[in-house]
C-alpha cells in the first residue's frame, strides 16, 4: 500500500519471507528494526546528515536472494553460489559487453520473466541498494534522508516478492 512516498510492508507476510533462509531474514529484520529506531531518534531531534547505513542489511539480504534465487532457478551452479569471485553485478547488468556474456544471467532471466522489465527493476534495484548506499562520488554526494531509506528497505522487500511471483521458474521454498 503506498501513502505518498511510503510503502507499508508486513515483510513477514510475503512470500519472500518463506524464501529466504535464516540469515537472509535476520539482515531484513534488522533493516526493518532500524528503519523503526531511526524514525524514533529523529522524532527526538537527533538526525543524521545520511540514513544509507539504514539501508545496507536490508540491500545485502537482497544480494543473498538473488544468488539463491539464481541457485534454485538453475542460472549458477552450485560452484558460482559458493564462490567469492560471482558478482551480482556482472551477472544481472543489462548493459554487459558481448564477450563477457558466457553463462549471462540477465539473458536468461529474459526469457525466465517474460521480457526485459522484471530483469531491469531487480538490476536498477540492486544498484539502488548497493552503489547509492555504499559508493561515495566526490562531485555529488547522494545523501538518502531516512524516508527515502525506509522507501528503499520496503521496496527491497516487495522486490523480492515481485521476482517470487513474477518469473516463470519454480524456486525451491
Amino acid at each position: 500500500m503506498k501513502d505518498g512516498n511510503m510503502v507499508y510492508v508486513d515483510y513477514q507476510k510475503t512470500s519472500q519471507w518463506d524464501y529466504l533462509d535464516e540469515g537472509m531474514r535476520d539482515l531484513m529484520k534488522q533493516g526493518f528494526d532500524m528503519v523503526a529506531a531511526e524514525e524514533q531518534r529523529s522524532a527526538e531531534g537527533k538526525k543524521y546528515q545520511d540514513y544509507a547505513f539504514v539501508v545496507f542489511p536490508a540491500a545485502k539480504a537482497y544480494e543473498g536472494f538473488l544468488k539463491k534465487f539464481f541457485l534454485d532457478s538453475g542460472l549458477i551452479s552450485r560452484q558460482q553460489y559458493n564462490s567469492d569471485h560471482f558478482r551480482i553485478g556482472r551477472a544481472l547488468s543489462p548493459s554487459l559487453p558481448k564477450r563477457y556474456r558466457t553463462g549471462w544471467v540477465y539473458g536468461k532471466l529474459i526469457t525466465m520473466c517474460g521480457g526485459e522489465e522484471l530483469p531491469n527493476e531487480m538490476w536498477e534495484m540492486w544498484k539502488k541498494g548497493r552503489n547509492r548506499t555504499f559508493h561515495f562520488f566526490p562531485h555529488r554526494l547522494g545523501n538518502i534522508s531516512l524516508a527515502e531509506a525506509k522507501l528503499i528497505v520496503e521496496e527491497i522487500a516487495l522486490m523480492m516478492d515481485k521476482v517470487l511471483q513474477g518469473c516463470k521458474t519454480n524456486p525451491k521454498f
